[in-house]
Order: structure tokens, then C-alpha cells, then sequence
């Protein structure tokens, strides 16, 4: 089964074009599936099944709707949220849907598996004002992660970036005579994204005087946002960064990697802004996606976002 898993993430990541995360989390669930089949071999040979087949090596052929089920059980007797136990069912699901329309496996024992039903959570914003002192605190700091921190969240509210984009910018990527970056999203789609001037500045300054602090001689690179060891910035390490950030400035509000995303979403609605318009900003594949935005309540006002659409 090892071989069919490899073959099914590589396929996610060249023929799909999936993000590196999106495709360790399938890789993650997946993990854990096959550590249940191996588990539950072992235990069955323990017990003396003649019929039992190595525990080290999982077939394909030996997996039926059963143990599919079996498996799905297991996790909600052990206290998996619904919501974790619905993303784990949709990787298996995906799973057995392309070794079967691969001919690799006869019938698919995941067909008829059913995920719990998950109210999706409407995306969390922070208020203009809680915006305001996350960009602000630590203004008068000049270090060189102090430049790029907030050189790295200007850059982010001003544009509604995803941070997975915001962290594979290169210098070339941006364009700060035009007030302009260029971002590729998901699927490869590329946009050009406007940069408001406060931004602008705020990466100019981290270029001359943060930047160079960085970089490495001995390891020249094109990343724009760069560690403490001269190398690209990671998702990880920005989700350190502002979440250490957020609480320096005294902000309360549980603050996520993608918060000034979804805030600059709202607060542009808020402002007036039509749905094409932020949908084209958001790189959203669909506006469906986009209008979710309109049920956010827009912070510090006590009403629901208005949209208009063109």
C-alpha cells in the first residue's frame, strides 16, 4: 500500500498542483490510516487469525468497507473532533477514488463512507483598531527582524496575500516605484496585487537596512523575507511571529497565520468594495468563496459586512 500512497500524493502535487501543506496534511492522515491497518494486522495475528497477513505489509486487497469503517469509528472513540475526522475521511476517500479510476484496486471499500456533516466556521477578523497597534507596535525598532516583521505584516494587510504566498515572494516579485507585487496562488494563478504606500515604505526600509543584515554572503538567495540564518522565511516561522507579536501589543483576540487575510477581506467589504473586485485580490477560484465574507461581522461596528457585486 506504501507505493500506492507515494503514487497518489505525487499525483496531488504534480498533476493537481496542491500546496506543499495541503499535501503533507493528506500525507499526515494517510499516515495514520496505514499505521491502523498495520495495527490492527498485528493484533490479529497476536489473536491467531490463520487468514491473518503480515503486519508489515498492507494490501490493498485485504482493505474492505469494514475496516474502512472500522477505522472511522476508532478515531470518534477516541475523541477526534468532527470536523478532523471529516478531513481524514476526505483524504481516504480521495485515496481509493484514484487507485480505483487507476484500475489499481477492483471496487472501492471508501464509496460509500459518508463524512460528518461540519458547519465550516466563517473566517475571523480583527477590527482596524486592533490592526492598527499590531502594525504599529514596535515602530521605533530598527533591528533587522523588526524591519521585516512589520515590512512582512503591512505587506500582508495591504495586499490580503495568503501567507504560504507572502513567504515565497522574491525581491523580484515586487515592485515599489509602481506600488505592486506579484503573487502566484494556488494552482500556479498568477496576480498583481496594488500596494498601498505605508506598505511600500515599510519594505523599502526592510530592504535597505533589514534585508542586508540577513543575507548571508556565503548563501546568496532571491527570497524577499529572510530567518535569522539568512534563509527563506518559513509559514511556520511567521505563525511564531505574530502570534509572539499579538501578544507584545496586547491583543487579546486569538489571532491565526491567515488573520490579516480575512481582516483585509472584511474590512475592504466594509468599506464598500465590490465582491468581483476582492475575489480578483483574494485569488479566489469562485466568488461563492469570496461572499462568505459578507456574513463576517465587521469588527468595532456591530453590523454585518455590506458587498456589492458589479
Amino acid at each position: 500500500m506504501e507505493d500506492q500512497v507515494i503514487r497518489f500524493l505525487r499525483f496531488l502535487q504534480e498533476d493537481r498542483r496542491l500546496s506543499a501543506n495541503t499535501v503533507a496534511a493528506y500525507q499526515n492522515d494517510l499516515r495514520q490510516f496505514q499505521d491502523y491497518l498495520q495495527s490492527r494486522q498485528a493484533c490479529a495475528s497476536e489473536n491467531g487469525a490463520s487468514d491473518a497477513p503480515a503486519a508489515s505489509a498492507v494490501s490493498l486487497a485485504n482493505i474492505t468497507s469494514a475496516i474502512v469503517n472500522e477505522f472511522v469509528l476508532d478515531l470518534r472513540a477516541r475523541g477526534y473532533a468532527p470536523a478532523t475526522v471529516a478531513r481524514k475521511i476526505a483524504a481516504i476517500k480521495s485515496l481509493f477514488q484514484y487507485l480505483h479510476r487507476h484500475g489499481l484496486i477492483a471496487e472501492d471499500p471508501a464509496a460509500r463512507l459518508e463524512a460528518p456533516k461540519v458547519g465550516k466556521p466563517l473566517p475571523r477578523a480583527i477590527s482596524v483598531a486592533e490592526v492598527q497597534r499590531l502594525l504599529n507596535y514596535g515602530r521605533d525598532r530598527t533591528t533587522p527582524e523588526a524591519l521585516r516583521d512589520r515590512a512582512m505584516l503591512e505587506l500582508l494587510y495591504a495586499t490580503g496575500m495568503r501567507v504560504t504566498e507572502l513567504v515565497s515572494l522574491d525581491v523580484e516579485d515586487i515592485d515599489l516605484v509602481e506600488g505592486r507585487v506579484r503573487c502566484v496562488g494556488r494552482g500556479q494563478r498568477v496576480r498583481v496585487l496594488p500596494v498601498r504606500a505605508t506598505a511600500c515604505d515599510a519594505v523599502q526600509l526592510y530592504l535597505e537596512r533589514g534585508r542586508s543584515a540577513l543575507l548571508r554572503s556565503s548563501d546568496p538567495q532571491g527570497a524577499l523575507f529572510l530567518n535569522h540564518r539568512g534563509q527563506r522565511l518559513t509559514r511556520q516561522g511567521f505563525w511564531l511571529i505574530i502570534k509572539a507579536r499579538a501578544r507584545a501589543a496586547g491583543i487579546t483576540t486569538s489571532i491565526t497565520p491567515h488573520t490579516l487575510r480575512h481582516s483585509f477581506a472584511a474590512h475592504r467589504l466594509s468599506d464598500g468594495e465590490d465582491l468581483r473586485s476582492l475575489q480578483e485580490k483574494l485569488g479566489h477560484a469562485s466568488i461563492s468563496t469570496t461572499q462568505i465574507y459578507t456574513q463576517v461581522l465587521a469588527p468595532g461596528s456591530g453590523r454585518l459586512v455590506e458587498a456589492r457585486s458589479r
